[in-house]
This record gives structure tokens, C-alpha cells and sequence, in this order.
């Protein structure tokens, strides 16, 4: 990789140069990569993923990570939402169907959360019914935003059955959505199930991303 600092106050950005057998779509997100002040900040602090500053923003706001609290993390990998809930003193189970390296104070799960037996497999593990249900989870992208809302969509409502099942009364689920957010059937079913539903973009998630969190408290109980 070949790079430069460009001139200006502040911190210097880096600009990446084109090189050979690297499409310009990969120097753009590379450069990005460099450029990126949640990026550094992550590798600083230990993070595995900038995501974590996206669940630190949420909770900041909506105060939904209790010390104590019973906090089930769908999708885990590679381990950025569980470590921020680890360090507010929650008891974390974290599941994905790859594998995760350890993360202290987290208790992993290699599961397919589709699979019927994997509710309770994941309730007893935590120890009784989940104070928050997390979900950072996004289908590969296919370049058409149409398709990636709706494949997103059909992993969000995954994630909502397997709240359904797990989630005590009262607790919160917070998921990944896309621009548009929860809309139609499903949201009327959250809105149900849920005293209080809220569309929100975190300062951490990137200008041009179409990415968006729904923050749902209060479950009333399962459908």
C-alpha cells in the first residue's frame, strides 16, 4: 500500500494510491478505512468492530444495558456489541452461527438461531429469559437497495422470533434495519408487542449508509 497525508489543521487524512490488481472500489474503502475516526478509536480501545461505538451511542441514549442484566447478542461475530455489553456489567450469551474468538465475561453459543431448539438451548444458557435481545445483523449486500432492505428485513423478523420466545416482559430488542426502517406487517407486529418503538441512526453509523437501528422497550409478550 502506498499512501499520503494530506495538508490541513486538524488530524491529516490519508489518501490511498491506486495500485496495481486493486479496484478503485478498494482503494475508495480503504482510504475510507484510514480516514475513519470510529475505526482508530475502535483499534485504540480494543474493539473489534467500529459497530461497537453504534450500541454504545443507542445506549447512551435509551439506557437499555443494565449492570446484571440477562443480554442475548444474535449475530455476535466478531464480538463488538458483546464486549460493550461486558464492560456495562451485563451477563452476556452471545450466538452466531460461525465461530467467535472468546470475549471476557461472555459465554459463546455456535447456533443457527433458526433452528426450533435453539430458544431454549440459548434461555438456559443464560440462566432464565433475556433482559435484552441485540441484533447487529445485515444480509450481504447486493448493491440493490430494494433487495438489501428486504432480505434485512427477513433476518429482522428472524431476530424478532427468537425474541419473542426469550425476552422477560419489559425488556428491550434493539436490531438492524436499512433506510425505510420496519414498515408495514412487521411493524404493526412490533408495535404490538412493544410499548415503545423508535427508528434511530447513530452518530457512528456512516453518512452514506442506509443503516438504521430500531430501539423497541416495554415487550408486552410474544404473538
Amino acid at each position: 500500500m502506498t499512501a499520503r497525508k494530506s495538508s490541513g489543521r486538524g488530524a491529516k487524512s490519508v489518501r490511498v494510491k491506486s495500485a496495481k490488481g486493486r479496484s478503485a472500489s478498494s482503494t475508495r474503502w480503504l482510504e475510507r478505512q484510514l480516514n475513519d475516526p470510529y475505526v482508530r478509536a475502535a483499534k485504540s480501545k480494543g474493539y473489534r468492530s467500529r459497530a461497537a461505538f453504534k450500541l454504545i451511542e443507542l445506549d447512551g441514549k435509551f439506557h437499555f444495558l443494565k449492570k446484571g442484566a440477562r443480554v442475548l447478542d444474535l449475530g455476535a461475530a466478531p464480538g463488538g456489541w458483546s464486549q460493550v455489553a461486558a464492560a456495562r456489567g451485563c451477563r452476556i450469551v452471545a450466538t452466531d452461527i460461525l465461530e467467535m474468538e472468546p470475549v471476557a465475561g461472555v459465554e459463546f453459543v455456535r447456533a443457527d438461531f433458526l433452528d426450533a431448539q435453539t430458544p431454549a438451548r440459548l434461555k438456559a444458557v443464560l440462566g432464565g429469559p433475556a433482559d435484552v435481545v441485540l441484533s447487529d445483523m445485515a444480509a450481504p449486500t447486493t448493491g440493490h437497495r430494494a433487495t438489501d432492505h428486504i432480505r434485512t428485513m427477513a433476518l429482522l423478523e428472524a431476530a424478532l422470533d427468537i425474541t419473542s420466545e426469550v425476552l422477560k416482559p419489559g425488556g428491550a430488542f434493539v436490531g438492524k434495519v436499512f433506510q425505510g426502517g420496519a414498515t408495514g406487517d412487521l411493524l404493526a407486529r412490533i408495535k404490538r408487542q412493544f410499548a415503545s418503538v423508535k427508528h434511530v441512526k447513530p452518530p457512528a453509523s456512516r453518512a452514506e449508509s442506509v443503516e438504521l437501528y430500531l430501539v423497541a422497550m416495554g415487550f408486552k409478550g410474544g404473538e
